[in-house]
């Protein structure tokens, strides 16, 4: 079912236009002319040379490895419509569900606004960056931006879908991604990029120009990018227009509103009731109030972003000088600024929160005695302003010598990455100006409401009532920008991340053994890792309604070496083309937790041409963080499922939960036999999991050691000689990862007390005797568990010409997880938690692109194919909940729901004119294809999962070669 508002306008008429004429110019002549030849790559290699591949040093010149690399040309970005380096990896089917905080309006920490990859599903912090084999710098949380990385200085992305710890050291647990910038450009190049989704919003748009030179002394290239990407507001889609979508459109909603309530006689007779103002009426008699109802609740995310708007500069420049034949220096520059801004709605104040309850002598208080109230603070919404440059700069030697008649590669160099971040929030209470404008207050002779009293006023305070609902004009209005600029102060929190590393590698071959030479590299390397973020200090002090929080700051250093040989064991024999191994073994040492290491034997062998037979097992590590070890402690209003609720927790149909829960198990208060969980303002819950109405604590730990991992792949490449063009591969993989470190999820911490009967997991929280609501919760960082993965890569690629018509390319790419399983620590009796299927975790992924060449056009069609989820029921009736008697081994009896598949549909259309433009057309999810309804929110703040298309797209994009 589609919900969607169709809007026209300029861009998207002519972008539709366009694609019918690029279909008729594309297919049309196909069967009137002959088709003219390729025009040649500017990657294309013009003669046999070695390459490094990603995942080894040894230079070679096959580019097929024993290790499962999957390559991103040039000429696939541009036929993609894609302006970011994270939107192009997005769409390979090894990558995981997206931690892409710009698709998560929730998020406000230091990752705001960037891009990050996920391979595996196995988290951002464990697939490693780098830009021509040299890490990209990381914010205190280990988190690399790949959207500082201008696509127009891209010639490549390699992806490593193995184990890389034992080359490149920490983080390379699920894989490596390589950035391989243009080398030899000569001459100019400018592209412009324009688009926007049908519904007439999020318009994005991308101008680049870059400029080069080479010739036999060196070359150098620059390239300025500027980039803008609007927002997407949720109000503008059905799907997120609502808190719990479209088929329930009044559910979710909040009671701490717009309108303000405060407990009161203002039920029938004088009854006890939460109170609001009858419309147009004074605030200060009682008689004007009746009894909240749900037509008075809140819809936050009509105030939200659905998708956070952007704006990025970029600079990089590159350049090599050849000092003598068999020396050259080499340097890059990189620039980058994002500046980022999300929004959400106003702040949900709770004055018994705080302990600034509206003052007895307050003169808009209709009670005459002290009064709590709540009143979201709905005329200034919460945005967070994150700006961030980066400064990125490498700089080295790298040379050739000759030693026993074979030639030897060198390089020493440096790198430098230094991140500078200033996030502004505006939006959260200042709690000291909250208290005096609630709090005494009186009418004076000229007419107007002060704060204090009449004999001892106080100076610089603005009044507020916060009974005065949304939209009603009075005195204490908070629509008044006086009171907005009193309450609303701009909070600024600041961060410094800064990276150093220190590089020399050497490679070669010696001659060893019958079947050929053998391989060898080796290398030496210092990196330091330094970094802080400063939160404002009125947030530190617990002055504000925004998250409390306190300094992070720390740094490290590791000493590092490695080597690495691969020896030929067989060749041009019966049942053996080639056969070879690669070793490699990387020593790490750490000034804070100690020493490590880690290393890796893969096998390749060619038992005839066209079949090659891989295999590896690696070991693998990931260091703490700056954050993991010296951050300091922080807080969150927590979404969770309580076991003990008897209407969708554990407790409904499980009786040994049910007797924990009323029986005060592991010392905690007993809560009662029907208990239902209380959200935000102390309503009952509607949805789940549910927002918590007390902010819990998280924090570091410094007694972290490193999360260690165990990577096995084995895979075919069959290349039939009689199908000239054809590859087909399939691999195999199993990832374990022991150690974890993980921060101790409050689902995982109540789901260990109560469902898994573990009594000394339940001192970590405190309930509330009087009603059963969790009052406080630390759930700080350790090691504990494992995560464990295993699944199969299928890929097909195909490339052939047919004379009368033109050139095919046919690429189609497949994963399937076999299981993705987390177990939350070392217990013996803990149950393992499945994952594959649930939320973004996909069990299959599925990619076919078909491109068509003929002449000067083309054109590339793809079809993104993602296999249904899975969730429990948040609405148990036959319509949405098609598994009622689902039991699981782990919450027991739980209903739950399985959505159908989704495929999305991409078309580009290209026109190289003669005086070397070229012009693209095109639209993603070009049928306005929209994903299943999902009420776990998976990687997202709505009903709705985080990397789905969220409508069509059309694109127009000019580029222009000098």
């Amino acid at each position: 079912m589609q919900f969607r508002k169709k809007v026209d306008n300029k861009l998207t008429v002519a972008v539709r236009l366009a694609l019918a004429v690029g279909t008729f110019a594309v297919v049309g002549p196909a069967f009137a002319q002959n088709a003219g030849g390729p025009a040649a790559s500017e990657n294309e290699a013009k003669k046999l040379e070695t390459v490094t591949v990603t995942g080894t040093r040894i230079p070679r010149v096959d580019v097929e490895t024993a290790q499962p690399v999957v390559t991103i040309d040039r000429k696939q970005i541009q036929n993609q419509g894609f302006t970011s380096v994270a939107d192009i990896l997005q769409n390979l089917t090894e990558v995981g569900s997206p931690p892409i905080s710009r698709a998560n309006a929730l998020s406000s920490g230091e990752d705001v606004g960037g891009y990050y990859v996920d391979l595996r599903n196995l988290g951002p912090n464990r697939t490693l960056i780098l830009i021509n084999g040299k890490r990209l710098g990381a914010n205190t949380s280990g988190l690399q931006d790949l959207g500082q990385i201008p696509v127009s200085v891209i010639d490549r992305i390699e992806v490593l879908k193995d184990g890389g710890s034992s080359i490149y050291g920490s983080d390379a647990i699920a894989g490596v991604v390589n950035v391989i910038t243009r080398s030899n450009f000569t001459g100019a190049e400018a592209n412009a990029y324009v688009g926007q989704y049908d519904n007439n919003d999020g318009k994005g748009q991308s101008y680049d120009f870059t400029l080069g030179t080479a010739n036999d002394r060196g070359s150098i290239m620059a390239s300025a990018q500027y980039q803008k990407d609007d927002p997407v507001w949720a109000k503008d889609r059905e799907f997120s227009a609502y808190p719990s979508g479209p088929f329930h459109p009044t559910a979710g909603w909040s009671g701490i509103s717009q309108y303000g309530s405060f407990s009161g006689p203002c039920g029938p007779g004088g009854a006890k009731a939460t109170c609001t103002l009858k419309p147009g009426t004074d605030p200060r008699d009682i008689a004007n109030y009746q009894p909240l109802t749900s037509a008075r609740y809140a819809n936050s995310n009509q105030e939200m972003t659905l998708a956070t708007g952007q704006e990025r500069t970029s600079l990089f420049v590159a350049g090599k000088y050849n000092l003598l034949d068999n020396l050259a220096f080499k340097t890059d520059f990189l620039y980058n600024k994002r500046d980022t801004l999300q929004q959400i709605a106003g702040y949900p104040y709770q004055s018994a929160a705080f302990g600034t309850p509206m003052a007895a002598t307050s003169y808009f208080n209709p009670l005459g005695t002290t009064l709590n109230f709540a009143r979201r603070g709905w005329e200034v919404p919460r945005t967070t302003n994150s700006e961030l440059e980066t400064y990125r700069w490498t700089a080295g030697f790298e040379g050739f010598f000759e030693l026993g008649g074979r030639s030897w590669n060198w390089d020493v160099g440096a790198m430098t990455n230094r991140n500078n971040m200033l996030k502004t929030g505006h939006g959260d209470f200042n709690l000291i100006n909250t208290e005096a404008a609630v709090g005494p207050s009186y009418m004076g002779t000229d007419g107007k409401v002060h704060c204090g009293t009449a004999a001892k006023p106080v100076a610089g305070c603005v009044v507020w009532n916060p009974l005065l609902p949304y939209g009603q004009a009075g005195a204490g209005s908070l629509a008044d920008p006086d009171l907005q600029a009193f309450l609303f102060p701009e909070f600024h929190d600041t961060g410094k991340t800064t990276t150093t590393d220190y590089t020399a590698n050497i490679a070669g071959t010696f001659q060893g053994l019958p079947a050929g030479d053998v391989g060898v590299a080796a290398g030496i390397e210092h990196r330091q890792e330094d970094g802080r973020f400063v939160p404002d200090a009125f947030n530190q002090a617990g002055l504000s309604s925004g998250l409390a929080a306190t300094t992070t700051e720390g740094k490290y250093s590791v000493n590092e070496a490695y080597l690495e040989f691969d020896v030929p064991l067989l060749r041009d024999v019966v049942m053996a083309r080639e056969l070879s191994i690669d070793v490699a073994s990387r020593y790490s040492d750490y000034d804070n937790f100690g020493t490590t290491t880690n290393s890796k034997a893969s096998v390749k062998w060619k038992p005839i041409d066209d079949l090659l037979v891989r295999g590896s097992w690696a070991q693998g590590f990931r260091a703490p963080t700056i954050s993991d070890l010296y951050g300091g402690i922080g807080s969150s209003f927590e979404s969770y499922t309580d076991p003990c609720d008897t209407k969708s927790g554990s407790a409904k149909g499980n009786p040994a939960v049910a007797a924990r829960c009323t029986g005060g198990f592991g010392g905690q208060a007993a809560v009662a036999a029907n208990y239902v969980q209380l959200g935000q303002a102390l309503n009952p819950c509607t949805t789940y999991p549910c927002q918590t109405n007390y902010q819990f604590t998280t924090g570091s730990n410094s007694k972290l050691t490193p999360e260690t991992a165990t990577t096995r792949t084995f895979g075919v490449i069959y290349s039939p000689h009689y199908v000239e063009g054809l590859d087909v591969s399939l691999d195999w993989y199993k990832i374990d990862i022991k150690n974890v470190i993980a921060q101790d999820a409050v689902q995982d911490i109540l789901d260990d007390c109560y469902v898994a009967g573990i009594a000394s997991r339940c001192s970590g929280f405190t309930r509330d005797p009087a009603n059963g609501v969790i009052t406080n919760m630390f759930y700080g960082l350790t090691n504990k568990g494992w995560q464990k993965t295993a699944g199969y890569d299928f890929g097909v690629n195909y490339r052939f010409t047919i004379d009368s018509i033109g050139q095919f390319a046919t690429h189609w790419n497949t994963t399937y997880v076999d299981y993705l399983n987390v177990k939350a620590d070392d217990n013996p009796d803990t149950t393992v938690q499945p994952l594959t299927g649930y939320g973004g975790n996909f069990r299959t992924r599925s990619n076919l692109s078909l491109d068509f060449t003929r002449g000067l056009f083309g054109m590339t069609w793809t079809m993104r194919y993602y296999s249904g989820m899975t969730e429990r029921c948040s609405y148990v009736t036959p319509a949405e909940c098609n598994d009622i008697d689902h039991v699981d081994p782990f919450n027991g009896a739980q209903a739950q729901r399985h959505t159908g598949s989704t495929t999305f549909n991409d078309v580009q259309f290209r026109w190289t004119m003669p005086w070397k433009g070229v012009i693209s057309v095109g639209a993603n999810n070009v049928f306005d294809k929209q994903g299943p309804i999902m009420y776990s929110k998976p990687n997202s703040s709505f009903v709705y999962y985080g990397g789905f298309d969220i409508g069509r797209f059309y694109y127009l994009k000019y580029s222009q070669r000098f």
